[in-house]
């Protein structure tokens, strides 16, 4: 697992929420589901979503036993060489609020989107910009680089 300084060199974008062994991720949107969807034969049928509204102070209103998807604020670029696996602030598993998460590939890049659930029997309060996962980072050898219909256009050099 990379450290703070090796993670510096790598992702100077997320230079403020570096932390000795990863980086925090923070909240930008939360957006509601609003039909179903399918993935049959590896045919992907997302859902619809639709923005959740905050408040006037960018508090986000969670309701008890619901499901979210929520994006991390800026773009991620993942070098080849190199992979994400990103983990829920203890903060948020205390209040019994989970952030399912997946792993980022190398050569990704894009915004990064997690599922976080309300899983407790109150209303919680979550304000845009709050740090709700972190991303660790590790070597990979001989690994490809992602390709796949999540990858962003990006004006990054490949293989940097």
């Amino acid at each position: 697992m990379l450290g703070e300084e090796e993670l510096r060199k790598l992702f100077p974008e997320y230079e403020d929420t570096i932390q000795p062994s990863g980086i925090d991720l923070k909240v930008d949107k939360i957006y509601e589901q609003t039909t179903g969807g399918s993935l049959i034969d590896n045919q992907k049928n997302l859902p619809e979503i639709k923005e959740l509204k905050c408040d006037e102070n960018e508090i986000y209103t969670l309701k008890p036993k619901t499901a979210y998807s929520v994006t991390i604020m800026g773009k991620t670029h993942i070098p080849v060489g190199y992979t994400m696996l990103y983990l829920p602030r203890s903060t948020l598993l205390r209040s019994f609020i989970s952030v399912h998460t997946a792993v980022g590939d190398p050569g990704f890049y894009g915004t990064l989107q997690f599922m976080i659930v309300n899983n407790g029997e109150y209303e919680y309060k979550l304000k845009k910009g709050e740090r709700i996962a972190q991303a660790v980072v590790f070597k990979v050898t001989g690994s490809g680089e992602y390709d796949g219909s999540y990858q962003e256009k990006n004006n990054i050099n490949k293989g940097s």
